[in-house]
Parts: structure tokens; sequence; C-alpha cells
């Protein structure tokens, strides 16, 4: 049987994104997102939030760390991470989820919609076009 590590989850980032290089000049972007889970309580339904570590190395870390604000909703597609370390005399670990691809979904909180993938540049307005024919403005 073959071992399978795969994760993917739809969030809002809970903080804005931090963008850092390694001593070898690595870039690295880290940021946390909460992914709500609805459960029942009684008659009621709770969302229960879920935090996660999301961590995006290299030339796609830098070129989304300026779109990934707090409470941006992205979808991210990656992998689990267990970090482990020796502190104070005592062992501890973290999982992260280290992102193969990341995806911006809606627009910024509180603007307008649209989507951006990180593997192309940043979506630009279309210049003018010549009159359709269309009076109304219509956002899709």
């Amino acid at each position: 049987m073959v071992d399978l590590n795969h994760v993917v989850l739809i969030g809002r980032l809970t903080r804005d994104a931090e963008l850092k290089y390694t001593a070898n000049g690595q870039a690295v972007c880290k940021f946390s997102i909460a992914v709500n889970r609805r459960k029942k309580s009684g008659d009621q339904w709770l969302d229960e939030p879920n935090f996660f570590d999301i961590v995006l190395w290299g030339r796609q870390g830098e070129s989304l760390n300026q779109y990934l604000v707090k409470g941006k909703l992205v979808g991210v597609d990656g992998e689990l991470r267990q970090d482990r370390w020796e502190q104070d005399g005592q062992n501890r670990s973290k999982v992260e989820i280290v992102a193969n691809n990341l995806q911006l979904l809606g627009g910024n909180p509180g603007q307008g919609g649209g989507s951006y993938t990180g593997s192309s540049a940043p979506r630009q307005d279309a210049p003018p076009t010549a009159d359709d024919g269309f009076t109304d403005d219509i956002p899709f």
C-alpha cells in the first residue's frame, strides 16, 4: 500500500501573512487560516472554528504575500509536515501545512469579487472596449 499525505482546505486568513527569507535567500511566506465546522448542539447548529498554520515557499510566496490579508478567503492544496525540536528538555512538535498550490477566492474583505491563482500574474483590469450595446454594468 502507498502512503498518502494530501490536504485541501478553504478558509479565511486569521492575520496578515509574513514574508521572510532563509539564510540562503529562499522566500518563506507564513500565515494561518480558520476553517469552520458545523456541529449540532441540542436544537442549534454551531460553527466551530479550526485553525491551521500554512507555509508557502519560494516565488509563489513572494508574489502572493501582498494579497494575503486578514479575512481573505483562500483555497490551499498541500501536505502536512511535522517539525520536531527540543525546548527546555522537553520534546516539542508542530504540524503545519506546506502549500503546493494556493488560490485566492473572492475579493478582499469589503471589496468586490474576483479570483487569482498563484501560478500566474495578478489580474489586471481590461482596457476599455467599444460600445457593446449594453447599458447596464453587469458584474460577471
